[in-house]
């Protein structure tokens, strides 16, 4: 891979700062925690490939100066111990990054790359400085172990102190609301329970031992209240007091133990805060995503409500063409047929004489006929009982029952609740459901019984009103199909928004329609019950 170097201008300050916060650095880092190498891995992870040469230039510069200051310039077995790490880290980086590491902390994955990555970073450090080391100055085979994993572990623990700050500062700093809700939480909470930890770790060794776990109190209090962000901040706070009094420690194992407790206390927590984190905005996502399935169910309900207004305005306007239609045809052709038949009438005698009384017999059956006719055709336009009697009376004693009877179909009829609380349009609709279905029952079904059952009661704000129709006849035929007249049943029904349901039963066909009309729209109001 190719790097392509920054210009000396951008490059040189670069370096020189970073050497300076290293330096920095390396003189408060003990043997429980390297900080150096947390702020290496950070700068490689975030710095853009260009300035990695003057990166490791400046850290170099920093290890000479501390080498020339610390040691006489002759020993140069610190000078050739600082010159592979930042390489061995720019290699991780490289390699990793193939595998989507990447300098983000969005998503628990990406921490977890980051974290694998820092691990990589810090066993690659200790093995090549353990290298060397041992062939500049060999160590006692005894304490090799123990030494590599604080060597390992101090590595790790530095990366999980600096690495996340400064993801956090120079890439993903908290809004302003948010870093206000930390600091508060950082003063009232964090520092002062930090500070009774630290007095109590002074204390006895058991005493301390148990001030060193409940350490990780405010550093999971800190990554559920503020996720990634605030696990580094408390783990900061709460690994500074664990390692002040584990440098006081006289047990041969305590920095082990202090350094093993921040680097699982670390990791947990900031897996959890960066969990905390993506479920916070999960759910930020899915109230987003509700409010605007929301905002689509009430455009819906709006539309709904128009096009209900749309149909019911149709039907309206249906039926008042129905009624103009057939109040024309009483009016003229009605009128005009009476005119006819009192004429026919009145020259019937003299027909008579001149041997015409057959004509005149056959003109006023003719006229008779187209009578009937009319009715029948004022009848399905706009039934005059409807008007005249109102909805329970024309099913007693109307058309129907009258249409029934003739063909030789017995009519029950049941009737619950005050038919005089429905509006006009509900009242139609009921009306000319029921007449088209004894029609289809007259002319398909081959029926000996219509039944009829009308219950109409308030629930709510609202009159419901059911009407069950049967017969006992052939029930539905395949092939026939639903025609014209169930379609249209069933187009009344939607148009005031009700329930439409046609099935088969073991004799006969059923029929049920529910309608729902808000009170206050018809004549009355009902305070009976469905039953």
């Amino acid at each position: 891979m190719r790097i392509r170097i920054a210009p000396f201008s951008r490059g040189l300050p670069a370096g020189l700062a970073y050497g300076a916060v290293w330096l920095g650095l390396w003189q408060i880092s003990q043997s429980y925690w390297f900080l150096p190498a947390g702020l290496r891995f950070g700068v490689l992870l975030l710095a853009p490939l260009e300035l990695w040469p003057w990166l490791i230039g400046g850290e170099w510069a920093a290890a000479l100066l501390l080498n020339t200051t610390l040691r006489p310039l002759p020993d140069a077995i610190p000078l050739l111990i600082s010159l592979p790490p930042p390489l061995a880290v720019a290699a991780v980086i490289v390699v990793l990054r193939r595998f989507g590491l990447r300098a983000s902390i969005d998503l628990p994955e990406d921490l977890a790359r980051i974290l694998t990555a820092a691990l990589l970073a810090a066993i690659t450090v200790t093995v090549l400085n353990a290298s060397f080391v041992t062939a500049l100055a060999p160590m006692p085979s005894a304490s090799l172990p123990y030494a590599l994993a604080n060597l390992v572990l101090g590595d790790y623990v530095g990366i999980l102190l600096i690495a996340p700050l400064l993801v956090m500062l120079l890439r993903a700093p908290p809004g302003e609301q948010a870093g206000l809700r930390m600091l508060a939480d950082m003063l009232w909470f964090l520092l002062p329970v930090v500070a009774l930890l630290l007095l109590a770790m002074g204390g006895s060794e058991p005493l301390a031992r148990y001030a060193r776990i409940l350490a990780l109190v405010p550093v999971m209090f800190f990554a559920f209240r503020h996720g990634w962000r605030g696990a580094c901040i408390a783990m900061l706070a709460a690994s500074t007091a664990v390692t002040l009094r584990a440098a006081q420690a006289l047990h041969p194992h305590a920095p082990a133990e202090a350094q093993l407790f921040m680097a699982v206390a670390g990791t947990g927590a900031l897996l959890l805060g960066a969990a905390t984190d993506a479920l916070r905005r999960s759910g930020a996502r899915l109230a987003l995503q509700n409010a605007r399935v929301e905002g689509a169910n009430r455009r819906l309900d709006q539309l709904a409500q128009q096009l209900a207004s749309a149909a019911r305005r149709n039907l309206r306007e249906e039926e008042e063409e129905r009624r103009r239609i057939a109040g024309e045809l009483h009016d003229e052709l009605g009128q005009n047929l009476t005119a006819i038949q009192t004429r026919v009438k009145l020259a019937q005698g003299r027909l008579q004489e001149a041997g015409l009384g057959d004509v005149a017999a056959a003109i006023n059956e003719i006229l008779a006929g187209m009578r009937r006719s009319v009715r029948g055709l004022l009848e399905s336009l706009r039934p005059v009982a409807l008007d005249e009697f109102g909805l329970a009376r024309a099913l007693e004693d109307g058309p129907i029952r009258d249409l029934l009877r003739s063909a030789g179909i017995r009519y029950r009829l049941e009737l619950h609740g005050d038919l005089r609380a429905l509006d006009d349009d509900t009242g139609t609709t009921v009306y000319r459901i029921a007449q088209e279905a004894a029609t289809n029952t007259v002319r398909h079904a081959q029926a000996r019984q219509f039944e009829l059952r009308l219950r109409a009661g308030r629930h709510g704000d609202a009159l419901l009103v059911l009407l069950d129709l049967r017969d006992d006849g052939i029930g539905l035929q395949p092939g026939r199909g639903d025609g014209r007249g169930l379609q249209g049943m069933r187009d009344r029904v939607l148009a005031l928004g009700g329930l439409f349901r046609l099935r088969q039963e073991p004799r006969g066909t059923r029929l049920r329609v529910l309608l729902r009309q808000p009170l206050g729209s018809g004549v009355g109001e009902t305070r009976g019950g469905l039953g």
